[in-house]
């Protein structure tokens, strides 16, 4: 089996004044989360951290004994993968209940990217435009795709992705946690190998800082052999100094 070290930095970044982003270092159960809230001040909060809890929790009680499944499974993915993939499903759940009891939070969603190591396979799940990269062998990979009118423009080829990067509505997401009465959650396996980096991220990260540059500071991270505190740090950092125009979460993977 692998070994996995982690480590995670959440801020408020520049321009707001409250920090709407989660994330959760479960290295007990080899689980990591970025949730990027929505919904204005405090709201977004709640979404981001109720989806986290819900997923953190409902992984933990299967692990445990708990065999119920409130969905069907997907023949075509593992164990590990279903349960994350339900996982997501059920936080999407639990933030339709927090607004429907309190309807206050009417308007409220979180994005998610999570990453689930059972044994040298990872399952990658992701709602909205919260981010999975890898970098093996000096190149770094986007391994999800955003759930955005605007991603999917570049998909279906009307724009570019020098055009997306300054549309006005680039941050427009077409899935969340909260939104419609049920989510698609988009899940894939990938087998890990030592030296493999992964960073997941909230768009904070992404909107200031181009892959070049995200992969320029993990590359530079690898070869320099920085701490994964280190790298956290300077991503943030490079952020902030762009503008810090949302809040920044990062949690960066190290395989050996």
């Amino acid at each position: 089996m692998v070994d996995i070290r982690a480590c995670g930095r959440t801020d408020v970044g520049r321009a707001r004044t409250h920090n709407e982003d989660c994330f959760d270092i479960d290295e007990a159960n080899r689980l990591y989360l970025v949730a990027d809230g929505m919904g204005g001040h405090r709201y977004g909060e709640v979404a981001s951290r109720v989806a986290v809890a819900a997923i953190r929790e409902f992984v933990r009680e299967r692990l445990a004994g708990d065999d119920t499944w409130p969905f069907a499974l997907d023949a075509g993915l593992r164990r590990h993968s279903n349960l994350l993939r339900t996982a997501v499903r059920e936080a999407h759940r639990k933030v339709l209940s927090a607004i429907q009891a309190d309807h206050r939070l009417y308007g409220m969603g979180t994005t998610l990217v999570g990453f689930y190591l059972d044994g040298e396979v990872a399952a990658v799940a992701h709602v909205g435009d919260s981010r999975a990269y890898r970098l093996r062998g000096g190149a770094l990979e986007l391994l999800t795709q955003d759930h955005t009118w605007v991603n999917e423009q570049v998909v279906a080829g009307f724009l570019s992705e020098d055009q997306a990067r300054i549309h006005p509505l680039k941050n427009v997401v077409t899935r969340a946690l909260g939104g419609e009465r049920d989510v698609a959650v988009d899940v894939r396996e990938i087998q890990v190998q030592p030296g493999d980096l992964y960073l997941l991220c909230s768009d904070g990260l992404t909107t200031m800082l181009a892959d070049s540059e995200i992969a320029a500071l993990t590359h530079a991270a690898a070869e320099e052999s920085q701490t994964l505190e280190t790298l956290c740090d300077r991503l943030v950092a490079c952020a902030n100094h762009r503008g810090g125009h949302d809040n920044v979460t990062v949690v960066a993977l190290a395989i050996s």
